[in-house]
C-alpha cells in the first residue's frame, strides 16, 4: 500500500468559453485565478487555474476552455461531482448568492451528515459546496472569510462497477469509511484537507461522453519527485500503464487510466505557481511553456481576452 499520496492536488475539466468560465470561478465562487497559460498539447487553447491565494495543492480547479465545445454527456466512467469546502454555517448565504447569480440545478442535500449545496456550472458541470470545519486560509478578495471556499472537499466517481477502483484506492492508501445508499466514501488518513474520494455505483447508467462540463482528469498530490517516482514504480509493478514523468512547469505529472475509466494523475507539490510570477500578481500575465514561447504573438491575437 502506498503512503506517499496526500489527497487531491487538482481537478481538470473542459469548458466552452474562457470568459464565462473565468467569471464563474472568480466573480461568483470567489477563487483566485493563479495561472493563465495554455494547453501543452493544444497551445491555441487556454489552461486556466483557480484556487486559493497561492494555488496550494488540494485547492486548484483547472480548465481547458475549448471554444464552442459541445456539452459532454454525464454517466459512468467519469467524475460525477466535484465538491468544495465552505465554512460551517455558510450554506444559507451561499444559497442566496448562487440564486442571485441564477445558477442551474441548485439544491440542498445532506450527505454523510454534512450540509451540501449542489448546482451546475456554465457547461452543466456537476459541482457542490459542503459545510465543514476547515482551517485552510482562503482567498478573500471577493468573499469574506466566513463564506470563502477553502479548497476541495472531495470528488465522487460514478462507475458501473466500483470494485476494481475501490481496490485501487486502497492500494493508494485510502480507507473505506462509510456507505450511504449507492455511495461509499474513501478517506486518506493523515492526508491533506482534500483527502476524500467517493465511489458511486451506477450499474444501469449509460456511459459518459466527454465534452464541455466534463472532468478531464483528477490529480493526486505527492510532496516531491522522489515520492512520485516511488508511486510510479509501484503502480507499474501492479500492472498499470503509467506515463513517463511529464514536466508541467508548475508540477511534475504522471498519468494512468483507472479500471473504471477515469484518468488519474499524480502531481508533485513543487515547484508551485509562483515559479514564474510574483505571488502578488499570480494569474495576470499569459505564461507559456518554453516550447510554445515562439508562438506568443500569434496566440495573443487568437486567444480570447480575459478580464480580471
Amino acid at each position: 500500500m502506498l503512503r506517499q499520496i496526500n489527497g487531491l492536488h487538482h481537478v481538470t475539466s473542459i469548458s466552452s468559453s474562457a470568459v464565462e468560465n473565468n467569471a464563474f470561478f472568480t466573480d461568483l465562487l470567489g477563487l483566485r485565478r493563479v495561472k493563465k497559460t495554455v494547453n501543452f498539447d493544444a497551445p491555441d487553447v487556454y489552461h486556466l487555474y483557480y484556487g486559493d491565494g497561492v494555488g496550494s495543492p488540494g485547492t486548484v480547479m483547472t480548465y481547458f476552455p475549448f471554444p464552442n465545445a459541445g456539452r459532454g454527456k454525464h454517466g459512468t466512467g467519469e467524475v460525477g461531482l466535484t465538491r468544495f469546502a465552505i465554512p460551517t454555517g455558510s450554506a444559507a448565504n451561499w444559497t442566496d448568492r448562487l440564486g442571485t447569480f441564477g445558477v442551474e440545478a441548485l439544491e440542498q442535500v445532506t450527505t454523510f451528515g454534512a450540509t451540501e449545496l449542489r448546482f451546475h456550472g456554465p457547461d452543466g458541470d456537476e459541482l457542490a459546496l459542503v459545510e465543514v470545519d476547515d482551517d485552510r486560509t482562503p482567498w478573500t478578495k471577493v468573499l469574506p472569510d466566513d463564506m470563502a471556499i477553502r479548497g476541495f472537499h472531495s470528488v465522487s466517481l460514478r462507475l458501473a462497477d466500483t470494485g476494481p477502483t475501490a481496490e485501487l484506492l486502497r492500494f493508494m492508501g485510502y480507507e473505506a469509511s462509510e456507505t450511504e445508499g449507492d455511495v461509499t466514501r474513501f478517506v486518506r488518513p493523515d492526508g491533506n484537507a482534500a483527502n476524500v474520494v467517493d465511489l458511486e455505483a451506477a450499474p444501469g447508467a449509460p456511459q459518459a461522453r466527454q465534452g464541455a462540463g466534463s472532468v478531464h482528469h483528477i490529480a493526486f498530490s505527492v510532496d516531491n519527485r522522489a515520492r512520485q517516482l516511488e508511486v510510479r514504480e509501484a503502480l507499474a509493478d501492479a500492472g498499470f500503464q503509467v506515463t513517463p514523468v511529464i514536466d508541467r512547469d508548475y508540477f511534475k505529472a504522471i498519468y494512468f487510466r483507472t479500471p473504471g475509466g477515469v484518468l488519474f494523475e499524480v502531481a508533485t507539490n513543487d515547484p508551485g505557481f509562483d515559479r514564474d510570477e510574483d505571488r502578488d500578481h499570480l494569474g495576470e500575465g499569459l505564461k507559456l511553456p518554453s516550447q510554445h514561447e515562439h508562438l506568443r504573438s500569434e496566440l495573443v491575437k487568437h486567444l480570447e481576452p480575459i478580464d480580471g
